[in-house]
C-alpha cells in the first residue's frame, strides 16, 4: 500500500522549504510511489521552484513562527500575543488540529518546523517527527520568555517537540538540550549547477566582471541600493521586486533559472544569516558577505559553522544599508575557495524517514 506523508512547513522565510525541499526529493527517489501532502502557508510557486515531483497542496497555517517587522526585526509584543490567541485553549486547539490531521489521513506527519501539527498528530495516534535546525519553543523563550504567561505557552511548544517520535537536528543547529529525542544529521541542501557562461550572455557581462547574489531569505524588504556606491568589476543580482536604480544592479528573474543554479553560478552571496543561504553557499563553495544578527539565538551557530566550513565576513546592518564594504567583498572575491560541502544529510534523512515510512 502506497504510504502518504504529510509535510508541514513553516512559512517563516525561505529556510525551511529549503531543509524540507532536498529530503523529499530524496526520499522520493527511494520511495518512488509515496504520497505527498505538503501543508504550508508558503506558496505553492515557492514549492515547485525547490520540490519535485507530485504533490498535494494545502494552503493552511498553524505555524506562527516570529512576527517581522523586516528581514532582521522581530516584533517582540506582537509575536506574543499571537501565541498567546494559539495557546488560549490549548487543548481544544490540539483537538482540532486532530480531527484535522484525521480528515486528511497522513500515515506520517514530518513538520519543520511547527509544533501545532506534531501536537495533533501526537493526540490522533500518527506517527510524528520534527526535522530542523532550530524549534520555535527556544526562539520565542528567547525573545518573550520575560512575557507575562509565556513561560507556560513555552512549555507547552517544547512538549509537543519533545513527545515527537525524533526531533532530527540539521547540521549547523541550536543546541536543543531540553528535547531528549534529538538525532543529529549532516547538513542538506540543494546544489545547483553552475551556469555561468549561459548567465554572462543573457546580461551581456564581460568575463572578468563579479556577480554578487543578493538575498533577504525569503523577506520582501528591500536594500537602498541606490545609494551603494559603484565598485569597479562587480554587478548585483536582486529581485525584481526591488526596482533597483543603481547603475550595476540586474534583476534575478530575467535569468529564468533555478535560485540554486543562480546562487552556484555567482561569485558571492550577500545575505542575513539563515540555515539556507550559509548552507547552499557552503555546499557551492561560494563565500558570503553577511550582516550581524547579534539578537536572533540561531545566529552564533550557523556562523561559526559558516567561518568553519566555508568563507565569511560579516558587517553591520548599518554598513550593509549604506553599501560599505568593498574592502570585505574584495577580500571575499580574491581569496582562495574553500572545498564545497557535501549535503549528505539530504540521503541520511531521506533513508531515515523511509525506514520509517516502510514499518
Amino acid at each position: 500500500m502506497n504510504k502518504h506523508l504529510l509535510v508541514c512547513v513553516s512559512a517563516h522565510g525561505f529556510g525551511h522549504i529549503a531543509q524540507v525541499a532536498p529530503v523529499i526529493n530524496t526520499l522520493r527517489d527511494l520511495m518512488p510511489q509515496l504520497r505527498v501532502t505538503v501543508q504550508t502557508m508558503a506558496s505553492v510557486a515557492q514549492l515547485r521552484a525547490r520540490m519535485h515531483g507530485d504533490f498535494e497542496y494545502r494552503q493552511e497555517g498553524g505555524d506562527i513562527g516570529m512576527v517581522m517587522a523586516s528581514a532582521l526585526d522581530v516584533q517582540v509584543r506582537e509575536t506574543a500575543a499571537a501565541y498567546a490567541r494559539i495557546h488560549h485553549d490549548w487543548e481544544q486547539t490540539v483537538a482540532r488540529e486532530a480531527d484535522a490531521l484525521r480528515a486528511i489521513a497522513p500515515d506520517f506527519v514530518l513538520s519543520d518546523v511547527g509544533y501545532l501539527p506534531l501536537a495533533g498528530a501526537q493526540l490522533a495516534g500518527i506517527p510524528n517527527v520534527a526535522m530542523s535546525s532550530l524549534n520555535w519553543a527556544d526562539i520565542v523563550a528567547h525573545y518573550c520568555g520575560a512575557i507575562s504567561g509565556a513561560q507556560n505557552i513555552i512549555e507547552q511548544m517544547r512538549r509537543a517537540y519533545a513527545n515527537a517520535d525524533a526531533f532530527l537536528q540539521i547540521t549547523p543547529h541550536m543546541p536543543m538540550h531540553d528535547l531528549p529525542n534529538c538525532i543529529a544529521f549532516n547538513p542538506v541542501a540543494s546544489v545547483g549547477r553552475n551556469r555561468r557562461a549561459e548567465i554572462n550572455k543573457i546580461f551581456a557581462l564581460r568575463g572578468d566582471e563579479k556577480l554578487v547574489l543578493v538575498s533577504l531569505g525569503g523577506f520582501d524588504n528591500r536594500l537602498p541600493t541606490e545609494i551603494w556606491p559603484r565598485i569597479s568589476g562587480v554587478r548585483w543580482l536582486l529581485p525584481m521586486n526591488w526596482r533597483s536604480l543603481h547603475p550595476d544592479a540586474l534583476t534575478l528573474e530575467a535569468a529564468n533559472m533555478d535560485f540554486s543554479d543562480l546562487l552556484t553560478s555567482s561569485d558571492a552571496l550577500l545575505c542575513k544569516p539563515g540555515y539556507g543561504s550559509f548552507v547552499e553557499a557552503a555546499c557551492a563553495a561560494l563565500p558570503v558577505l553577511t550582516v550581524a544578527r547579534d539578537d536572533w539565538p540561531e545566529a552564533p551557530y550557523l556562523e561559526h559553522w559558516l567561518a568553519t566550513h566555508g568563507a565569511m565576513r560579516k558587517i553591520t546592518r548599518e554598513r550593509m544599508e549604506r553599501g560599505e564594504f568593498s574592502d570585505e567583498l574584495r577580500d571575499l572575491l580574491t581569496a582562495p575557495r574553500r572545498p564545497a560541502v557535501l549535503p549528505t544529510g539530504n540521503h541520511d534523512v531521506a533513508e531515515w524517514l523511509a525506514n520509517r515510512l516502510g514499518d
